[in-house]
């Protein structure tokens, strides 16, 4: 920027503050600043308003333009809304800034005290469209010219700082530096107000300073007195964080950022990084802002491995202290990863300095994450009030992969700068506390997907905000023990600690209607005479029944009589595991020997649990009945798939073709009759099992107690046993397979590839063959007809060659309907339609490249768009992009705008599309690492509840001299925590099918992009292994499609499923 021709000091002083940065430079610049006007700094908006009367040239206008723009909505009642309020912000990270600056502006006096001296931080802070609206509402392009320039959609931290400091200065701020907060001072006496304990000496005026309002944004460490916090704690979690020297050259600006890659749906790339490397991590992301700046989440083992962990530690500050890593290895490891993740193009990775002199590479802990369960509090003594709030990571700790840390801090501080107004309006305390409380159970739902799209309607105003705003969710009533009145002893609430001996009301009688209701369920069978949960079940013939009762059609109940006890016991196991979604937790033996009668007890509450609400009826049990998990239904069908599919591959030959276009015709029930998975011999459960096998692990060989159990090909595992013999990660349904060759269970990232493998594959593994139509629609029964599916056309003759119907998804029956509409006047007959698969998905294909989603005018409209859009606006402001209705296939945009020519003529629209596909990016990014959050939540979770069983269950087991009263009481709660792991188990897997759905979005991006790297050649160029390179990928393709539209049958049959329940419920 130029400097101004006049010659004022002030403007020198102005431009100066301007380009300052460093934070020492900032305050100087502006001291001196204040200096030649003739103002004292921290006056206030009166500040403000001096500084901008005095200077007016044309540099500065642009700035005050903005501000005047931001400061003049209705909400700041022109700086008059918190005239008489004093406010005391502790912390000057971006939330604590920002909350200063919203402040200000509704007229509060503002002071802000930080500890530290300097903003040296360089990590990078991925930014919501709202906030870089907000942001440069607040003239952030005036201070940092290269703000979210172009697509780039992140910001370091110390940049974000620099930016929101001028501000808050500018709208007259007083800021303390080098100064902590130690606690509150309560008023002595009356007509005194509340003060601020402070280290280490602070000014006579800020030791004096008395505030009505404190807003703590000090971090995740310190959260003031009297907020209780809670714990979210997961599997551990170590992250890595680095930054390099970015300098800018050409190079360097040519490579690519990635928003995020995660294993949990790519896992090709950590494979090859891995095998590169020996680097194993669950995540990477790279923004390229002052610094390289990398993040990713590395693996206990690996590091330890790499020697980057000179020892493993249970405790997790011991594991990640300074003693424990090694910094050379950490620096080796960091930058190997780094390299990789982008080709190498970055040349010779130099390390950024820390503030410390150090190179800036960093591990840390996120197992742990700690949120305030409540955002604000009342204090009052001696009449004087006290409204405390929080914002930032002493209020919620982000989970930093999911990128919402700046954008949801923001949010906290528009709020709790909200209920100051609401506060100085006159407002009852109890009203405020309760709408700063009903907005606070918004945040942690919030993304950019569910609040309002016009981002530039946002404001102080939640309503402006949040859809669906409901500000009396929580009532005053709910929130009487956050106002503290300090004069009186505070009341100990009986909810705030709960007896873990004591049951719940009501848990006594569990069994006894877990009895009633089997009672029930068997009742007319012939043979079956339900009395008890033990004895009544030995012969077999009652779990038969029951298993009949929810899925008749299986077996007939004369053929029951006909069964010896085992078999009929292990018959009906297997029947309800693969049936119904119900997992077995005793063995066959056990039930007919009457050995495990807990067990028994927790199966059979299994079945209640799930169909106590069925109606009793002789019809089947719906697959996506909202009793049973169809989500755990479907993922076990996915498995014995993938073993079915392993095994299949380990007997091929060598040279044999894997790669077919057509799926292999199969009876429609292709578990039935049920064929023995890998592992489990044909052979009846006595020959392979001894009575008590469910008691002992099969891989650790200790006892396992009921809530413990896993079942897993016909054996009982500790769920902390059952994990990848490589990298020791938890396995889940459907993301792990069994080595034929050692027996041994991996992960499908670890899983040993056969030596017969196609040399063409990427090294990665295959994308588990997702159950057929017929596997997750019609259960296979003893004796199913195969000309019963629904929907299946005529059984093929010798001479006539099997085929299946193509499933395309919305989008490519969207692209097919229109294959034919042309811009042409002259009406042509239409073609005949293609005789092939191959030639069905090579035209639906082609048809994607034209407009993807615009219209066949697409040029003209363009040019119109192009026009409209570079208008001008500001000399120094990057015109913004408005949303302009584009196709949903975001990779197909990201194709058109790297690879169209026609795009490169239009900047302006090419920029557009890239953003809305980093965005996309981010929003996958951002689910899957919240999956897999919620994955490791879950994990701890049943860690926590198998600990609670197995006391228990020893008690059940030792205690024999109790009451029955007493031991009843016992099965009660033991029963509770069996729902609630069945419960839990059903939620991880649901998201194992959505993690199923990204790893078939990414996969099919992967060949879409591979195939149009093919289709892009000129035919007469391609050569015979071209093309038949280019068949096997369409093939992939193809069958990558049909996999995808399994998943959306089985969300849509759920959907309609709860839908026909929701409405007979009604009628």
């Amino acid at each position: 920027m130029a400097s101004p021709t006049s010659t004022n000091p002030a403007h020198a002083h102005f431009e100066s503050f301007l380009q300052a940065q460093l934070c020492q430079d900032v305050l100087s610049s502006f001291q001196e600043l204040c200096g030649a006007l003739g103002l004292e700094p921290g006056g206030g908006l009166p500040q403000y308003h001096k500084i901008k009367d005095q200077l007016n040239y044309w540099s500065a206008k642009s700035l005050w333009t903005k501000l005047d723009k931001r400061a003049s909505q209705l909400v700041y009642q022109q700086g008059r809304a918190c005239t008489n309020t004093k406010c005391l912000v502790v912390g000057a990270g971006p939330c604590g800034l920002r909350a200063a600056v919203e402040l200000a502006l509704l007229g509060a006096r503002v002071v802000l005290v930080e500890k530290r001296t300097k903003f040296s931080r360089h990590n990078v802070l991925h930014l919501w469209p709202f906030t870089i609206h907000d942001l440069r509402a607040l003239g952030a392009k005036k201070f940092y010219g290269r703000f979210c320039t172009g697509t780039l959609d992140h910001i370091s931290i110390r940049q974000l700082q620099l930016l929101l400091l001028k501000v808050a200065l500018l709208l007259g701020v007083e800021i303390h530096w080098g100064v902590t907060f130690t606690g509150l001072q309560p008023p002595p006496r009356k007509g005194s107000g509340w003060r601020a304990q402070l280290q280490p000496n602070p000014p006579a005026q800020l030791a004096n300073y008395e505030f009505d309002v404190l807003i703590s944004a000090a971090g995740g460490k310190f959260v003031p007195e009297g907020f209780k916090v809670r714990e979210m704690r997961g599997k551990l979690a170590i992250g890595i964080t680095v930054n390099f020297v970015n300098g800018r050259t050409v190079e360097e600006t040519q490579v690519p950022e990635i928003s995020g890659v995660a294993r949990i749906y790519n896992q090709s790339f950590f494979q090859s990084l891995l095998k590169a490397t020996g680097i194993d991590l669950e995540n990477i992301v790279y923004y390229k802002d002052d610094t390289h700046y990398f993040v990713m989440t590395a693996k206990k083992q690996c590091l330890l491995r790499l020697g980057v962990l000179r020892q493993d530690w249970p405790e997790t500050d011991r594991l990640l202290g300074n003693a424990n890593v090694v910094p050379e290895a950490l620096q080796r490891f960091a930058r190997a990863a780094a390299d990789f993740a982008t080709h190498g193009k970055l040349g010779e990775l130099e390390f950024a300095q820390d503030a410390h002199g150090q190179p800036d590479v960093s591990a840390f802990d996120f197992t742990s994450m700690m949120r305030a369960e409540s955002s604000a509090r009342v204090q009052e003594k001696h009449g004087a009030r006290l409204l405390l709030g929080l914002v930032g990571d002493c209020l919620v700790e982000p989970f930093w992969p999911l990128g919402t840390g700046v954008a949801r801090g923001f949010l906290a501080a528009f709020d709790a700068a909200w209920m100051v107004k609401r506060w100085a309006e006159g407002a009852e305390c109890l009203e405020v506390l309760a709408e700063r409380e009903s907005l606070y159970q918004l945040l942690s739902q919030t993304s950019p997907e569910n609040m309002h799209r016009n981002v530039a309607q946002y404001g102080l105003d939640p309503a402006t905000r949040y859809p669906n705003l409901n500000l009396r969710a929580v009532t005053p009533n709910q929130v009487r023990d956050l106002y503290d009145v300090l004069a009186k002893e505070p009341v100990q609430r009986n909810s705030d600690k709960t007896d873990a001996g004591m049951p719940t009301t009501g848990s006594a009688g569990t069994q006894e209607e877990l009895l009633r209701w089997c009672q029930e369920q068997t009742a007319g069978y012939p043979g079956v005479h339900v009395t008890d949960l033990s004895s009544s079940w030995a012969d077999g013939l009652a779990l038969c029944a029951l298993v009949h009762r929810l899925q008749p059609g299986l077996l007939e109940p004369s053929e029951l009589q006909e069964l010896e006890a085992l078999e009929a016991t292990a018959w009906a196991l297997k029947m309800a595991e693969h049936e119904l979604g119900i997992t077995p937790v005793v063995s066959a033996q056990a039930v007919v020997a009457g050995s495990d009668p807990l067990g028994l007890i927790a199966y059979l509450s299994h079945f209640h649990s799930a169909f106590k609400s069925t109606p009793h009826r002789p019809s089947p049990v719906s697959q996506a009945s909202p009793g049973t998990s169809s989500a755990v239904l479907f993922l076990g069908k996915l498995q014995r798939t993938l073993q079915r599919s392993r095994a299949k591959e380990n007997v091929e030959d060598a040279g044999g073709k894997k790669l077919r276009l057509e799926m292999e015709a199969e009876t429609p029930s292709t578990e039935a009759p049920p064929e023995p998975e890998p592992g489990v011999p044909l052979t009846p459960p006595s020959q392979h099992h001894e009575a008590g096998a469910e008691d002992l692990c099969a891989l650790c060989g200790e006892h396992l107690y009921v809530l413990e159990r896993v079942y897993v090909n016909g054996h009982f595992f500790h769920r902390s046993c059952f994990r990848c013999h490589t990298c020791e990660a938890t396995l889940w349904p459907g993301g792990y397979g069994q080595h034929p060759g050692d027996g041994h269970f991996y992960c499908l990232q670890h899983l040993p590839q056969p030596d017969h493998e196609e040399e063409g594959n990427d090294g990665g593994p295959e994308s588990p063959e997702l159950p057929t139509p017929s596997e997750t629609s019609i259960p296979p029964g003893l004796s199913t007809p195969t000309a019963s599916q629904e929907g299946a056309g005529p059984v093929p003759g010798p001479s006539q060659p099997s085929r299946r119907r193509i499933r395309l998804s919305s989008l490519e029956r969207q692209r097919l309907a229109s294959l034919n509409i042309t811009p042409d006047s002259e009406m042509e007959p239409p073609p005949k339609p293609p005789r092939t698969c191959s030639a069905l998905a090579r035209q639906a294909l082609e048809s994607s490249f034209v407009g993807w989603g615009l219209p066949v005018q697409s040029p003209q409209v363009l040019v119109a768009m192009e026009k409209e859009e570079e208008c001008p606006s500001s000399s120094e402001e990057e015109v913004e992009e408005e949303d302009v209705p584009l196709d949903s296939d975001v990779e197909a945009l990201l194709t058109l705008a790297k690879t169209s020519g026609t795009m490169n003529n239009y900047p302006t629209w090419r920029r557009t599309l890239l953003r809305r596909v980093k965005e996309e990016q981010m929003k996958r990014f951002r689910k899957a690492q919240a999956i897999q959050r919620r994955l490791h939540e879950i994990e701890a979770a049943l860690r926590e509840l198998e600990a609670e069983g197995v006391k228990l269950e020893l008690a059940l087991r030792r205690q024999s001299s109790s009451p029955e009263e007493q031991k009843v009481l016992w099965v009660g709660q033991l029963l509770q925590l069996v729902q609630k792991k069945n419960s839990l188990v059903a939620e991880e897997a649901e998201l194992m099918i959505t993690v199923q759905e990204l790893n078939l979005e990414e996969k099919q991006w992967q060949l879409d992009q591979e195939l149009r790297g093919y289709m892009n050649r000129e035919e007469t160029l391609k050569t015979a292994a071209d093309r038949q390179a280019e068949d096997q990928v369409l093939r992939k393709l193809v069958d990558v499609i049909n996999q995808r539209d399994a998943l959306i049958r089985l969300q849509e049959d759920r959907r309609l499923s709860e839908l026909a329940l929701g409405t007979g419920a009604q009628g």
